[in-house]
């Protein structure tokens, strides 16, 4: 067994991988950009080596830098982590020549399966079922269009050396291909150094299911079931659980073996994971097709590790050791159900825009998860894992992915496993920046994703309109006016003992008019009454339990029936997240912000008079929706635009935006340049 290994990665996968090493009794070095000096993972390590700028292009993707760390610290084995140099073969050769063990497949396998087109060959020789498309070379524009047309549409456009959803574009038509295979070409090279392209099929309603290989370097190669990671934006995973609800034990055992046999076609050990795309309208489960296959650890892995107890991690470090794997695959079970949620730093409320900058508050609903060894320990506490690599002051970087932690939670069943979701990210606190949180809660709720009719066409299917929030039930409406009401008397309560601040009233009010909603969303008004032993809402008796200060940031609510004993459960229980506003309270809760205007019952009819404010008109401006790079200007000052027109691209978390005009106009101040970078709701160019 090695006694150092270096960590060629960051963020929460290099904390995963330094925790499981600590336990195994294995030294660990981190790697770190400038942007990383202070992150989480370079202080657990045991050792740590600086090596480069911010710009992933100039630290974390230099070979040479992480070799010489290894030199420099004397490790004998490199784990990747995934993305970076994962799947690079010419990394993993040129650790080779310096008698450093790569921990990971082989870089047969990994030239093999890293190049979508050449693996796509492979596995059609190997018998598995490929998708229709093109796999040569693509020579230009006007090429693709007609490759894109003799398949038919729609179809996808790939970057040939892609992942994570990055140099991925979906054409419905020629003007898309048009539009679109340039900046996939662009990305591919902007991303991983390789501007190929292929074009395959688009499947339509498809599910997208993965199957978990481990191999050893003695033959013996197993699969440790499925993962389903249908809900997608821009073909990037937002969800995934394991096992899936749509996979049938017969349809599971067809797909593992045939996933068996293409990792034994390019002699596979290591972990790695078959991506299929999966017919939707196919209830029999034979309609799955050979998508790529990813020769690294994958960010979803703690949803299988939940469920089988095997710690991927330790089986990768065992199986670079030369150790033969001690599961086969009559071992491998599957225990319950674990759903993984990937909190990001994007603003769903503004089109899941990137949002970068400081954590002001992080607050994980559990501590981080700790490696003990133990198979359910993987589950976290109480069923509730963290992953993260993030702390309460950092910075979320433009230069890096925009995740912030990994949310897994485990249950019996996949109900319980979704019910702990949504009160785990209830209690998870982030301020500083934007973030989905709300997103996700509102996916465990919807009842499209409870009865697990799924698709990777979900998220654009059920929020055509964009995201506002998940909808309240009117029990929650009464909940929040109570929680309201409780929260304005305390308030009211500590002011009335502060010299001056009511006239010296003598008891804080207890009538309140509570406005949930703004008035251009649709609101509802209620009046509660607080009185020594009773609380209404609208008349109706409301039964709550909760511990409030003035000044808390989160409390637990409790709702019971209003003839409940002592010792009854409550009806339902709720973690409420308040943020004071001019007139009342913003409280957070089940996937959506609930504005409360709060006023005392004798003056609320007054606020009828007061005159609302009318914003500002920005239409003639183009603001940049994010912080990012000024990639492309596509206009020049007093040029006519037509509706949908691009005006400029903006590059920002390694993704391409196009800004397009909505009306027809005159172009008429640029305000700025090409490479310029540009800040949130920065004015690009105003029009006349």
């Amino acid at each position: 067994m090695f006694s150092k290994i270096l960590i060629a990665n960051r963020g929460e996968i290099a904390c995963r991988v330094i925790k499981t090493a600590k336990r195994m009794g294995i030294a660990t070095v981190a790697v770190y950009s400038d942007a990383d000096a202070r992150a989480p993972f370079v202080r657990m390590a045991d050792e740590a080596v600086h090596i480069g700028p911010a710009p992933a292009a100039e630290s974390y993707l230099i070979a040479d830098r992480i070799i010489a760390a290894c030199k420099q610290t004397g490790a004998e084995a490199v784990h990747p982590g995934y993305g970076f140099l994962s799947e690079r073969a010419s990394f993993v050769e040129a650790l080779a020549k310096e008698n450093i063990t790569f921990i990971g497949p082989p870089t047969g396998a990994i030239a093999a399966m890293g190049d979508k087109i050449e693996s796509k060959k492979l596995a059609r020789e190997a018998g598995v079922n490929v998708v229709p498309g093109f796999v040569g070379e693509i020579r230009d524009t006007e090429h693709a269009v007609e490759i894109s047309n003799d398949i038919g549409y729609p179809v996808m456009m790939k970057a040939s050396a892609g992942g994570g959803g990055k140099g991925m574009r979906l054409a419905w038509s020629e003007k898309d291909v048009r539009e679109g295979f340039e900046a996939t070409k662009r990305e591919g090279l902007n991303s991983f150094g390789d501007d190929r392209v292929f074009i395959e099929k688009f499947i339509e309603n498809p599910r997208h299911i993965e199957i978990q290989i481990l191999g050893d370097k003695h033959g013996n190669i197993i699969y440790l079931n499925e993962r389903e990671c249908s809900i997608q934006r821009r073909h990037q995973k937002v969800v995934e659980e394991a096992p899936s609800p749509f996979v049938t034990p017969k349809m599971r055992k067809a797909m593992g073996e045939q996933c068996v046999a293409l990792a034994r076609a390019v002699d596979y050990h290591s972990a790695g994971t078959v991506e299929l795309i999966v017919s939707g309208a196919d209830k029999t489960g034979e309609s799955f097709y050979f998508l790529e296959m990813n020769t690294r650890l994958q960010v979803e892995h703690p949803v299988t590790e939940a469920i089988t107890g095997v710690d991927l991690v330790e089986q990768m470090i065992r199986v670079a050791a030369g150790e033969k794997l001690e599961i086969t695959q009559d071992d491998v079970k599957i225990d319950g159900w674990a759903i993984e949620n990937r909190v990001y730093a994007e603003d769903p409320y503004r089109g899941f825009l990137p949002s970068t900058g400081r954590l002001v508050h992080y607050q994980p609903p559990v501590e981080p998860w700790v490696d003990d060894g133990a198979e359910n320990g993987r589950r976290g506490v109480d069923g509730v894992r963290v992953d993260d690599g993030v702390f309460e002051g950092g910075e979320v970087s433009m230069f890096y992915d925009p995740m912030i932690a990994k949310l897994v939670t485990w249950g019996e069943t996949r109900d319980e496993a979704a019910d702990l979701q949504v009160q785990a990210l209830d209690a998870f606190r982030i301020e500083g920046l934007g973030h989905n949180i709300d997103f996700l809660s509102a996916i465990m709720q919807h009842p499209r994703f409870r009865s697990g009719e799924l698709t990777t066409g979900f998220i654009a299917e059920e929020y055509p309109e964009g995201f506002e929030g998940a909808p309240a039930s009117h029990e929650l409406k009464r909940v929040l006016a109570a929680v309201g009401g409780v929260i304005a008397t305390a308030d009211a309560d500590r002011a009335r003992r502060i010299d001056q601040q009511l006239n010296g009233d003598e008891y804080a009010p207890g009538d309140w008019t509570i406005r949930i909603g703004t008035r251009e969303e649709g609101s509802s008004t209620h009046e509660v009454r607080l009185e020594e032993n009773a609380l209404t809402v609208d008349g109706e008796q409301v039964t709550i339990e909760m511990q409030y200060t003035p000044g808390q940031r989160m409390i637990d609510v409790a709702l019971f029936d209003n003839n409940a004993d002592e010792d009854a459960e409550p009806l339902e229980t709720y973690t409420f997240q308040l943020a004071p506003s001019r007139t009342g309270y913003a409280i957070t809760t089940r996937g959506a912000t609930h504005h409360l205007r709060i006023l005392q019952t004798r003056i609320a009819h007054l606020a009828g008079h007061m005159i609302e404010k009318e914003p500002p008109d920005l239409s003639k401006m183009l603001i940049c929706p994010m912080p990012g790079l000024l990639v492309k200007l596509h206009v020049a000052e007093g040029e006519e635009v037509q509706p949908g027109q691009p005006l400029a691209t903006v590059e920002a978390m390694k993704m391409e935006n196009i800004l397009r005009a909505e009306k027809q106009a005159v172009v008429g101040k640029i305000n700025a340049g090409e490479g310029d970078s540009l800040a949130v709701d920065e004015v690009i160019l105003e029009l006349e």
